[in-house]
């Protein structure tokens, strides 16, 4: 199989013979404006470069962006491909933390769901979650149907569970006129910088977790972007089925009517990742805790607290929230883009749409 190398520059591939590899080599080391990927011939992906992207360790830039090598891919093909190189898609998808997939031929919440299914990873049941979602198609669901104009904090997904997925895929199924990202940031790179500006706070997280409650009624609060009604989050309008699925999430039901309190047990709020061997700000903090910091953002109806019972340091929230704002990459939806995240890496928000229409698809994977 003949190899080639494909040279990026201002935004423009051009592809070049073996026969000077070793020179566009030792070029390339020798200029940083130059970026060379190599890979076979047939290889359905060609990973390009998008302004907002940013470099971590080692020039690897988060996140990585793939687009396809023939414009006339099918989507039958673009699935056989996924099945035959998903261990380099997986690879990828380590060392970046996130893959955009941008210009393959996924139209459709049915072309989306295929390609989730080619991918392979177990489905993860959406049972305890917080947020409102509907069921499009098999495995899609709406990813938050709260209002598009309120932001949604950073967070990983349900990290105030105890097994929580893994990997998140989005699909823009309707490209925002303006506005309406979702915003992405290293899980590790908040978490070395919360531990250099509020060392104690993230000492005390680090030995005891969080605590979340929710307080939340028999309906779906759709103001809010954690209003799931406690019959959608468990699906169920038994209340007794509704606490043995919460026990064995490590959840306890506290019943006030036909209102209930969600209380969880304390809850690692830095994890451990042993594939990339860093520590993560792995929690939903900033989403479940209610002060003065987050009250233009936050829900009333929710809290957190450190596992020991002490609160939370509101100014730490603030530089939290500042950080991961300063940290974060935001690239703009097109229609048909599907994103591939690592949910044990990278944490992931929403931006108020300024403009219609804007419908993002999700599926969450164990």
């Amino acid at each position: 199989m003949t190899l080639e190398m494909f040279i990026y520059t201002k935004g423009r591939s051009k592809s070049l013979p073996l026969q000077v590899l070793q020179q566009i080599i030792t070029v390339s080391n020798s200029n940083k404006n130059l970026r060379t990927i190599q890979m076979a011939t047939g290889k359905p992906f060609r990973e390009v470069e998008l302004p907002q992207q940013k470099p971590q360790d080692e020039g690897v830039l988060f996140p990585a962006v793939l687009s396809p090598n023939n414009t006339t891919l099918e989507l039958s093909a673009f699935e056989d491909a996924i099945r035959t190189h998903k261990p380099w898609l997986e690879s990828l998808l380590l060392k970046s933390g996130a893959i955009l997939f941008r210009g393959f031929p996924v139209i459709s919440p049915y072309d989306f769901n295929r390609v989730v299914e080619a991918f392979g990873f177990p489905e993860l049941p959406y049972v305890g979650g917080a947020a409102p979602r509907t069921q499009v198609v098999d495995r899609v669901y709406t990813a938050n149907e709260s209002p598009l104009d309120r932001e949604i904090p950073f967070h990983h997904e349900m990290a105030y569970l105890p097994n929580p997925p893994t990997k998140l895929f989005f699909f823009c199924e309707e490209e925002p006129e303006a506005e309406g990202e979702t915003p992405i940031v290293l899980s590790h790179v908040i978490y070395e910088k919360m531990k250099e500006k509020h060392p104690y706070f993230v000492a005390k997280m680090e030995e005891h977790g969080l605590r979340y409650t929710k307080i939340t009624g028999d309906d779906d609060d759709p103001s809010s972007y954690t209003g799931s009604s406690w019959k959608s989050a468990y699906k169920t309008d038994d209340k007794t089925i509704a606490e043995e699925r919460a026990a064995k999430q490590g959840i306890k039901l506290e019943w006030m009517g036909n209102a209930v309190k969600i209380i969880s047990k304390p809850l690692p709020a830095i994890r451990f990742d042993e594939e990339s061997r860093r520590k993560t700000w792995f929690n939903s903090l900033v989403v479940s805790y209610y002060g003065p910091a987050t009250e233009k953002i936050g829900n009333p109806n929710t809290s957190a607290e450190v596992g020991n019972g002490d609160p939370v340091d509101d100014d730490a929230v603030k530089d939290l929230l500042k950080i991961m704002k300063e940290e974060c990459v935001v690239i703009p939806w097109k229609k048909g883009d599907f994103l591939l995240v690592n949910n044990l890496t990278v944490l992931h928000s929403r931006r108020p749409l300024i403009k219609p229409p804007r419908r993002i698809l999700a599926s969450l994977c164990k």
